[in-house]
């Protein structure tokens, strides 16, 4: 039928100006939602990171808040996500692993032996891919300030002012 009681139509664009003018007029609200601001972005960096293990400190997010002046929530969720694969880079493109005592996975009360990447040059190196260690040995470094600047260095705001 024809009853169009309860329906709600959304539409969300980064380029209303885009939109034929036809299609605009339909809509009888528009709301502006501008881009989060400073503390807004710190926020989203703690939210998409989420449990992951790091060592952000807090003025490590703030940095990070002013470094993406003009990004969306969906360009901090792109970085994040791009931050969180450089460890997994970092293991994958390791020519030298070191032994390093850490807390079980199963029982953090005890500590164990297990393999991270290293320099060639550091005096506990050993020359061994990541395919040679068992997943179980393998002790992933942790998200760090440098991954995500390493991921800004290649992101770009989708939205222009």
């Amino acid at each position: 039928g024809n009853d169009e009681d309860g329906v709600l139509v959304l539409a969300a664009s980064n380029i209303p100006w885009v939109l034929d003018a036809a299609i605009r007029r339909r809509f009888e609200k528009r709301i502006y939602i501008g881009l989060p601001g400073a503390p807004a972005r710190t926020r989203m960096f703690h939210i998409h990171l989420g449990d992951t293990p790091h060592n952000m400190s807090q003025d490590h997010f703030k940095i990070l808040g002013q470094q993406t002046d003009g990004f969306t929530g969906s360009d901090i969720s792109t970085v994040v996500r791009d931050a969180l694969m450089q460890p997994v880079r970092t293991v994958q493109m390791a020519t030298h692993f070191k032994r390093v005592t850490a807390p079980d996975r199963e029982n953090p009360a005890n500590y164990r032996q297990y393999f991270t990447p290293c320099t060639g040059s550091d005096p506990q190196a050993q020359e061994k891919s990541w395919v040679d260690i068992e997943s179980d040995e393998l002790l992933e470094p942790v998200v760090t300030l440098n991954d995500f600047m390493k991921s800004l260095r290649n992101a770009r705001p989708t939205v222009n002012k």
